[in-house]
């Protein structure tokens, strides 16, 4: 089984266009780089990793994609377009080219109007997406979730994968309105979810049990050939240690087949992120 970590971040401040990332943080406020994940992989025996934007910038971009070109283990890069620009679907297209890049990540859960993305004047920019078979990465929270069945149904040939579950709270009880919207997400084939990101979302006094009780709700959702495991390293080591999370998942996965576990643990990423694939 090849693993595949399908959701990891470089940055280094010093780049000055990330805006979330400030002192304010100071675990994170400094440069992480493939030297420093690098160990941590090859402890847990992980072939490569998919590199996810952190900054709404195309020189985030670029930068990513430098990093991809020189360190053989990023299988992938996705990272961002401006959506609103009016020549994004040549963007697009021109991003398609390169051997890296395979989708997109608008940063959908900062933004105030929780359905962005559905307006008319995005409709160009998806549309192309769609056409080159590039992924399309939903970064939302329980408040912008209800638009991904809408994207979906919308573009039936864009790979949708929300990310971390859609990071609601994992131990605060029952979550209705987010659990009724993923349900309506899971109903469609093009759509699916990441196990990551899971940890940051635990409430004050929760535990371990409470994210295999969520990672058990989301398989039932998605189903094995839906789920694509990723770390959300750095952001991660605020609330475990890196192998934490994976000896975790491995815990949770141990009761499905051989195929099921290599599916979620790398084969699903390799398939849903290869450009051209529809699903």
């Amino acid at each position: 089984m090849s693993i595949i970590d399908a959701h990891q971040h470089f940055w280094d401040p010093a780049r000055g266009d990330y805006g979330w990332l400030t002192p304010a943080l100071p675990d994170l406020y400094r440069p992480f780089l493939p030297a420093d994940l690098w160990p941590l992989l090859d402890e847990a025996g992980i072939a490569g990793t998919i590199l996810i934007q952190a900054a709404p910038t195309a020189a985030e971009t670029d930068y990513m994609l430098g990093l991809a070109a020189a360190t053989p283990w990023i299988k992938g890069v996705v990272g961002w377009v401006d959506l609103d620009a009016p020549d994004a679907a040549e963007q697009i297209e021109r991003r398609q080219a390169l051997a890296n890049f395979v989708g997109i990540r608008p940063m959908l859960q900062d933004l105030d109007d929780p359905a962005w993305i559905l307006a008319p004047g995005r409709a160009p920019a998806l549309a192309a997406l769609e056409t080159a078979g590039l992924a399309f990465d939903a970064l939302v929270t329980p408040a912008q979730l209800a638009c991904v069945p809408e994207l979906a149904r919308r573009y039936p040939d864009l790979r949708i994968i929300i990310n971390h579950g859609a990071k609601a709270p994992i131990g605060a009880g029952p979550q209705p309105g987010w659990q009724a919207d993923m349900v309506a997400a899971a109903g469609f084939a093009n759509v699916s979810c990441k196990l990551s990101g899971l940890l940051t979302e635990l409430v004050p006094g929760a535990d371990d049990a409470a994210v295999l009780e969520r990672m058990a709700l989301l398989l039932d959702l998605f189903g094995p050939q839906r789920l694509i495991w990723g770390s959300d390293w750095p952001v991660l080591e605020r609330a475990a240690p890196y192998g934490h999370w994976h000896k975790l998942t491995r815990t949770f996965l141990a009761r499905l087949s051989p195929e099921a576990r290599a599916a979620i643990m790398g084969g699903n990423a390799m398939r849903i992120y290869a450009k051209g694939h529809v699903t």
